[in-house]
Parts: C-alpha cells; sequence; structure tokens
C-alpha cells in the first residue's frame, strides 16, 4: 500500500509541475488535456484548484479537456 501512495504522490506533483513551464512565457491562454486523468481524489482536487486559480492570478485563459465530471462542473462555461 505504501508503494501506491508514493506513486499517487508524485503523479499529482508531475501534473502541478507541469504546469509551471507553460506559464514562463506569459501566455494568454493555457490549454490542457486531461490534466487530471491518472489522479486520485485529493491530487485531482489539488491540480483542479491550482488549474482554475491560474486565469485570475495570470490573466489568461483556460481550456480544458477532461471526462471528469468534477473537473468540468467548475469551468464557467462547458462544451
Amino acid at each position: 500500500m505504501r508503494q501506491k501512495h508514493q506513486t499517487q504522490a508524485l503523479s499529482s506533483g508531475r501534473q502541478r509541475v507541469a504546469v509551471a513551464p507553460a506559464l514562463i512565457n506569459k501566455p494568454s491562454l493555457l490549454l490542457a488535456d486531461e490534466p487530471t486523468g491518472a489522479l486520485d481524489t485529493t491530487a485531482r482536487h489539488a491540480v483542479a484548484d491550482l488549474l482554475y486559480a491560474l486565469p485570475e492570478r495570470w490573466q489568461c485563459g483556460l481550456v480544458l479537456v477532461t471526462h471528469d465530471d468534477m473537473v468540468a462542473s467548475r469551468a464557467q462555461r462547458q462544451l
């Protein structure tokens, strides 16, 4: 069980770290394709919190593609 926990922690950390390079050039639009796909519930919430905070903090748009209803429900607009 300990190994599974460590693997999940690494996965969520990688997802959060992957956002940093996307912000280096101060983009006007961020594209996120299934950013929470392989994460447990806790990590999903943490990554979703980070992503949904970015538009206001960095004055950019966010387009997020997901099959996760919890993550999608937080969007201002769903297509």
